[in-house]
């Protein structure tokens, strides 16, 4: 459909995965074939790839925990699981959810059109070998799937050849998956030439990337420290951007911790790490319009290259001279593309890849620039997108929150061992007492000294008390809120009593409720709360 002033309509959508699909098979994948963009740097996405569930990857060296993990997760063991000291998982295991506990072999795998490993194919039965699917009925896996990978060998054993691009596949999955769950033995900390080269082939997509350091029980405070240091620094060299990679620690499985100084941190960096994970079904949609944006980007850029080398090759004589010259000075040519088109400079692929991939090419066989290819991506990346931007807000307020259930997620949602219960503001929860009578007589003392009337002492009388926390105004005035549960701008001897009880729970490091708990409010004003809602 076209509109009188002769442009397009605008692309209408029903959901955003149809969206995203259309727009992928209408704008982009054409720009894609027509300048070998699958050739340099990803195979074609297929259907299977906007509807699959979000995936998580693990990618660890030997014996880093990665399968217990896994198990740690979904409290129950999978087909085809391994775990030992030595190297036990030899092949990439996609955990994924079954109505039958089974095993599908990779061949098999790469030609079922229901799952997103079709591209796969192109790493040949070396890698197919050492590639299955494991199913099985299980809650987590109601929502996401798990993609256990060999342990990254280090010393001597990595001279021994896997027989296929272990970097190259791991860099696939990358793009396709939603979250890179980068496992550290906190015990016996080394990064292998192998695990370095790993890292850096994920550089593109360090927005997924997670750091856990396991096995943190095996080990004092002090040397935990250390350890930490030194995974930092060596990330920091690796990785070589200036944002931290968010580290997680902790001991990822269920056995008793063997030194349990750090307890309640292994809980709290447990318990953060499973929210960032459970947040992943929420957030896939957003995650898949992301992807695609960069691929348009990447695209967009591989257009660029391929026109630039082949406007410069002479029609007839002296081609492979020519070639050679173009190639060592790739990124003069990235300098042009860069300031006649204004893009960014990381948006261009690793020059040394380049090189390497240019080299096997008939630069005479590239097509020249084609405007309206490249029109209607920038159409897409300027329009469509905005759209299906608003249609992923609209499907997330439209659907209860989604999040991943069952499992280790199941064990700290209620109960007297869910996270922070019995702490902070939630301190007294299932006692009978009212939990902040304990300090009372002491918060009486000070109360009365404040001169109150008829029981009650002012705002004024309260704040040059309360500011003696060295507690900012901001947090002052939320405490007063909670703390004048009638509302009428004094404070009798229980408010004041609760309003002192939160400044504790705020200097111990706790976060203040939004609203008072039930637990909190004081004897004598719960019935006229009652009353009240």
């Amino acid at each position: 459909m076209f509109r009188k002033n002769g442009k397009k309509d605008p692309e209408l959508f029903q959901n955003v995965s149809e969206g995203l699909r259309r727009l992928y098979r209408n704008k982009l994948f054409p720009l894609e074939d027509a300048y070998r963009f699958h050739d340099f740097h990803s195979p074609a996405l297929e259907d299977a790839d906007f509807d699959n569930k979000p995936m998580v990857l693990l990618v660890g060296q030997y014996s880093t925990g990665k399968t217990t993990f896994i198990r740690h997760l979904m409290e129950q063991d999978f087909p085809g699981m391994r775990i030992g000291p030595e190297p036990t998982t030899d092949s990439f295991i996609a955990v994924m959810h079954g109505d039958q506990e089974g095993v599908i072999p990779g061949n098999a795998l790469v030609v079922d059109p229901k799952k997103p490993f079709r591209k796969l194919n192109a790493f040949g039965n070396a890698f197919l070998n050492r590639f299955m699917c494991a199913q099985m009925p299980n809650a987590v896996l109601e929502s996401i799937s798990i993609i256990d990978t060999p342990g990254i060998l280090s010393g001597e054993k990595q001279r021994i050849s896997r027989g296929y691009d272990f970097a190259a596949v791991l860099e696939w999955f990358a793009e396709r998956v939603d979250r890179i769950i980068l496992l550290f033995d906190a015990h016996k900390l080394d990064i292998s030439d192998e695990f370095s080269e790993v890292i850096r082939a994920l550089k593109n997509h360090e927005d997924k990337m997670r750091v856990v350091l396991n096995k943190a029980d095996q080990i004092s405070t002090q040397q935990l420290m250390r350890v930490y240091g030194a995974l930092m620094w060596s990330l920091g060299k690796i990785i070589n951007t200036p944002e931290v990679v968010r580290v997680y620690i902790g001991s990822f499985w269920a056995q008793p911790l063997l030194v349990p100084d750090n307890r309640k941190l292994f809980e709290a960096e447990e318990q953060d790490l499973f929210l960032d994970i459970q947040s992943l079904p929420r957030n896939a949609a957003l995650r898949k319009l992301n992807d695609l944006i960069k691929r348009a980007r990447l695209a967009k850029v591989q257009a660029y290259i391929i026109t630039s080398l082949k406007k410069e090759m002479p029609s007839v004589f002296g081609k492979d001279t020519k070639k050679k010259e173009l190639i060592s000075n790739l990124g003069e040519i990235y300098l042009k593309i860069e300031k006649e088109h204004q893009i960014s400079p990381g948006d261009f692929p690793n020059i040394n890849k380049m090189q390497d991939l240019l080299n096997g090419q008939d630069f005479s066989k590239f097509p020249p620039l084609k405007p309206k290819l490249l029109e209607a991506v920038e159409d897409m990346l300027a329009n469509d997108i905005a759209r299906l931007m608003a249609l992923v807000r609209q499907e997330e307020a439209a659907m209860p929150s989604q999040s991943v259930q069952g499992g280790a997620f199941a064990g700290t949602q209620s109960g007297p061992f869910s996270h922070g219960f019995g702490e902070g503001a939630s301190e007294g929860i299932d006692e009978m007492e009212w939990v902040v009578g304990r300090d009372k007589p002491t918060y009486d003392e000070i109360f009365y000294t404040l001169s109150p009337i008829n029981g009650k002492v002012s705002g004024a009388a309260a704040k040059k008390e309360m500011v003696k926390s060295k507690l900012p105004n901001t947090v002052l005035g939320k405490i007063w809120k909670l703390a004048d549960v009638d509302k009428d701008g004094f404070l009798d001897d229980e408010e004041f009593a609760l309003a002192n009880h939160l400044i504790k729970v705020k200097l111990e490091g706790h976060e203040l409720p939004a609203k008072l708990p039930e637990h909190l409010v004081p004897p004598s004003k719960r019935a006229a709360l009652l009353e009240a809602e």
